[in-house]
């Protein structure tokens, strides 16, 4: 018995469907539910990880990681287990077919519409595999479920966001990350101690001088701040080493300008090695930070 009736593939950002599975399902409503996904899709963006929504006859279930997302409308029968796992496999599927430089220049609906066929292979599988050929795997993806629940989304709250209210209260939406990062290298440790180092060094020049200004004069305050800022952004950047963050890129880079900048400004009160080791570690940490990403295993879910 079919138990997954749709999956596509949207990106994350704008919740434009990038490939689709073809379905001959035209019960009004299925095709509710899937006018529901669109609508859904379009605030991935603010759920990101796993989520659920349910209708009626049906359950809308999303996974998304990075700039891309797996959404699937299955029967309620289905066990959330066996939905996860197939729209885990489905996205490491695409995101091995398809770079991301490609994905994030798609400009129009179903550009990768040739990933159809493969989204058909994975629903008849899915479909069709006995759930003790794939119980190591369910069982797996049940543990995080257990530890990490799905956000659990309503249906008609979705619909309001996008224009078509009705007044209901919002269903709890809290983030669910959900792909692991690579393990933590030597010299990532080594970022993070030298990172925490020059954060403490940044936050004790910063109060103390806070304190000494604070008595005697005030045009100190950009000396205080230009401590106080890159000690904020130390620790930030121990945070996007540690954690996945979207747009990481683009965090990293500020914050290294927030760094350097406030290094600078403090020319005199640092002499240049002391400036050149707060940037020299800044950089580190951003190069470690940008070379750690999410883990690079194929899901054991297999097809």
């Amino acid at each position: 018995m079919s138990m997954i009736f749709f999956a596509s593939v949207v990106r994350v950002r704008d919740g434009l469907p990038l490939s689709a599975s073809t379905d001959f399902y035209h019960a009004p409503a299925f095709l509710e539910c899937r006018r529901r996904l669109k609508a859904l899709a379009l605030q991935l963006a603010r759920h990101p990880g796993r989520g659920s929504a349910e209708s009626w006859d049906f359950r809308i279930h999303f996974s998304s990681a990075r700039d891309v997302a797996c959404m699937a409308i299955c029967s309620r029968q289905c066990p959330a287990a066996m939905a996860f796992c197939f729209l885990e496999t489905l996205w490491w599927e695409f995101t091995a077919s398809f770079d991301t430089t490609r994905i994030g220049l798609a400009s129009r609906p179903y550009a990768f519409l040739e990933f159809d066929s493969t989204i058909q292979k994975m629903k008849w599988h899915f479909n069709h595999v006995s759930p003790l050929q794939m119980k190591s795997s369910l069982e797996k993806v049940q543990e995080e479920l257990d530890f990490q629940p799905p956000v659990v989304l309503s249906l008609e709250d979705t619909d309001r966001a996008n224009g078509l209210a009705n007044g209901h209260t919002p269903v709890h939406a809290e983030p669910a990350p959900r792909f692991r990062m690579e393990p933590v290298s030597a010299l990532g440790v080594l970022s993070l101690v030298l990172n925490i180092m020059c954060a403490a060094v940044n936050l004790v020049r910063g109060v103390h001088l806070a304190e000494h200004s604070l008595q005697v004069a005030q045009e100190e305050v950009g000396n205080i701040l230009a401590f106080l800022i890159p000690f904020v952004a130390c620790i930030f950047q121990c945070y996007l080493y540690l954690f996945y963050s979207s747009a990481r890129t683009a965090k990293v880079l500020l914050l290294l300008l927030f760094i350097c900048l406030g290094n600078m400004y403090l020319h005199g009160l640092r002499n240049l090695w002391q400036i050149l080791f707060h940037i020299g570690v800044a950089c580190l940490s951003s190069h470690q930070i940008l070379m750690r990403q999410l883990q690079e295993t194929q899901s054991d879910c297999s097809v």
